[in-house]
């Protein structure tokens, strides 16, 4: 069997996932070199695929400043340190995985896919919802025609108040102009799978929301900088630092703040002593949202409400309202429920191989799996489904919440072919 040679980008949470989901999955999947400047992280590569001292290196300058030796790089590094190695490793002709979101401005996202376009390589982005059985069955529904011409969707995004806390307050994605808009690095996989549901262009989109709670006045009298200094209403506070993380109940979350794949106590005294992990999460000084509707028109006519908010469990939910029938379904339910508008019967049509955690401790419902796998497919010739798709696609769902944050900035309607037609073109 022909071997699928990668390199390895960015050694955190992500990258190190797509790397074991595809030793695990994919037996012509082989890791080649690995870039991360924390040594620890580079390390547990290193001896996870017994990789050569050569093939590691600090920077993604120096692993890529050799010849081409891998077909692809899988490109998992913060927001905002995707450009810069993702036009490198195309220009050697390297094939990307690209971790989401493609890049923190429109421009950048238009020049990533020109240049892959004008080199002839494959970046796939990992918009890993497309690849979760949940959502391929919806598809399936869909381009059935079961429920008929698509009029209308509700779509929820129930981020879950910890997950909020944990990323987009404390986190690496709590400010804007360090990661990205919320509705970019959040929720572009489900912007993506709306316009991948309905097969149509979005033609103008409008957007509401704020910052409302993780906000100083809220903060409980007598609250200290951080939870273990000892908080007057710290056993009852949710966002309790030394719950979520010395009792790791929430085990990645316990890896990205400790930065660390196997985190020791001591790890996680650092992390919630020392770095933001463990302020008050009325203290941090964040500043994207943490609720926010988008309304999208799309080419035929159909419309959709979709909706983000921190206030909830977490999970995903949509409704699909069509012609002849309607589909209602949660992603932590083992089935879909068909409603059918001439029988007036409803049918709950089973997921088939249904992974019901859709959080990254359920590798997001199985879409990090079915993405590693689906690229290895392709890259080796084997490929043979519609859920995998080209750049170009990516950057133009991608502008759709770019322009959706301009809508909620501004307060307006944005025309999607305006929006588009005034980015700056790549050079």
């Amino acid at each position: 069997m022909k071997k699928i040679k990668m390199i390895l980008i960015g050694a955190g949470d992500r990258g190190t996932t797509y790397a074991n989901l595809g030793a695990e999955s994919c037996p012509e999947f082989e890791l080649v070199g690995v870039a991360d400047p924390d040594p620890v992280r580079r390390n547990y590569i290193k001896e996870k695929f017994h990789l050569p001292e050569s093939a590691c290196h600090e920077s993604w300058e120096t692993l890529l400043a050799e010849p081409k030796h891998a077909d692809a790089a899988i490109i998992a590094t913060q927001d905002r340190m995707h450009y810069e190695p993702a036009m490198k490793a195309i220009s050697l002709g390297y094939h990307l995985l690209l971790e989401k979101p493609v890049a923190p401005t429109p421009e950048q996202c238009l020049r990533i896919s020109e240049a892959a376009k004008e080199k002839g390589v494959q970046a796939v982005v990992c918009h890993v919802l497309r690849f979760t059985p949940f959502f391929r069955l919806l598809k399936q529904i869909i381009d059935e025609g079961k429920v008929g011409k698509i009029v209308n969707v509700v779509y929820v995004e129930e981020v879950g108040n910890v997950h909020q806390s944990h990323s987009y307050v404390r986190g690496n994605w709590h400010r804007t102009a360090e990661s990205a808009p919320m509705i970019l690095a959040k929720s572009c996989h489900d912007i993506d799978i709306l316009q991948w549901l309905l097969g149509e262009k979005c033609t103008r989109v409008q957007s509401f929301g704020s910052l409302s709670y993780f906000r100083r006045e809220n903060m409980p009298e007598g609250a200290p900088e951080y939870c273990y200094q000892g908080c007057p209403v710290g056993g009852e506070c949710p966002y309790n630092a030394r719950r979520i993380y010395e009792q790791r109940t929430f085990p990645p979350f316990v890896q990205t703040a400790t930065r660390r794949h196997q985190p020791t106590d001591e790890d996680i005294r650092r992390a919630i002593t020392q770095t933001d992990y463990g302020k008050c999460v009325f203290r941090c000084d964040n500043d994207v949202v943490d609720h926010q509707v988008v309304n999208l028109e799309y080419e035929d006519g159909a419309t959709v409400s979709f909706t983000m908010s921190a206030f909830n469990k977490g999970g995903r939910k949509i409704r699909i309202m069509g012609t002849k029938g309607e589909v209602n379904a949660e992603m932590s339910w083992d089935h879909v429920d068909l409603f059918d508008f001439l029988t007036r019967a409803t049918t709950q049509i089973k997921i088939a191989d249904a992974i019901r955690d859709e959080t990254i401790n359920g590798g997001h419902g199985g879409g990090d799996r079915g993405i590693i796998r689906t690229f290895c497919a392709y890259l080796a010739g084997e490929y043979r489904g519609n859920t995998i798709t080209d750049i170009g696609t990516s950057v133009e769902n991608h502008l759709t919440t770019f322009a959706a944050e301009e809508a909620r900035l501004r307060g307006t309607v944005v025309s999607m072919a305006d929006y588009i037609g005034a980015v700056k073109r790549p050079e």
